[in-house]
């Protein structure tokens, strides 16, 4: 494997309001949370040790405090690791003038404004639906912003002059980063419902010269039927 490595980790767990979609919930990790994310530091080290890989030294996160956090962790923990860069196209999927309101106020929101009709009973999870409000996204749409990111830091990458690939973080969420990586062609759309991210476990994947993605290493979790799409 000679082209770059993608590593995918979400953030570890945080203080997250209830019956709230998370996007863009500003609170930091919670103890478990920055456990987890010291637990990222052995795993990282393994799989970078175990395919020779050249860890690349700027961290990418989402512009979102448990992001940075895990991020932060991470990059005082092993030396090679000299900086985290935030952005918002990493970040999870947009509700826009919607963020941070509770499921049922959302959707009085949309009740009481006779432009708009009710949102379907699956819209938090549905992948294609976007809420009708200034700024919102589909999580499909969230997806391709941060495919697209991927694809553009990776391309990006100083010229390696070393025999070890390198392998990149980038740090975010776990809807965005699944609905991205079937858009890379890693997952099937089935896939996307099916499964989940672990907190703080990467998932790896990486392309060949046809420049055809191809999941490399790392565990997708399976998702429970009572799981909501949460980042």
């Amino acid at each position: 494997m000679t082209n770059p490595v993608a590593i995918l980790l979400r953030h570890g767990d945080y203080h997250q309001l209830n019956d709230t979609p998370s996007a863009l919930q500003p609170f930091p990790l919670n103890e478990q949370g920055f456990l987890q994310a010291q637990d990222a530091v052995g795993l990282l080290k393994g799989f970078a040790d175990q395919y020779n890989w050249q860890l690349d030294p700027v961290i990418e996160c989402s512009s979102q405090l448990r992001a940075w956090q895990t991020a932060d962790v991470i990059c005082e923990a092993l030396d090679c690791f000299d900086d985290i860069k935030s952005s918002d196209h990493l970040s999870e999927r947009q509700l826009g003038s919607a963020a941070n309101l509770t499921v049922k106020q959302i959707e009085q929101v949309l009740n009481v404004d006779p432009r708009f009709e009710n949102p379907p009973a699956d819209w938090k999870s549905n992948s294609h639906y976007r809420l009708p409000l200034q700024g919102a996204e589909s999580l499909m749409e969230a997806g391709e912003r941060v495919a697209n990111h991927i694809k553009l830091v990776l391309n990006h990458l100083p010229l390696n002059t070393s025999d070890k690939p390198i392998a990149k973080l980038f740090v975010g969420h776990g809807a965005a980063f699944r609905h991205a990586a079937h858009l890379l062609g890693i997952l099937t759309f089935e896939d996307i419902a099916k499964l989940s991210m672990y907190h703080a476990k990467p998932v790896i994947l990486s392309y060949d010269e046809n420049g055809t993605w191809f999941h490399v290493c790392g565990e997708w979790k399976i998702r429970q039927q009572k799981e909501e799409y949460s980042d």
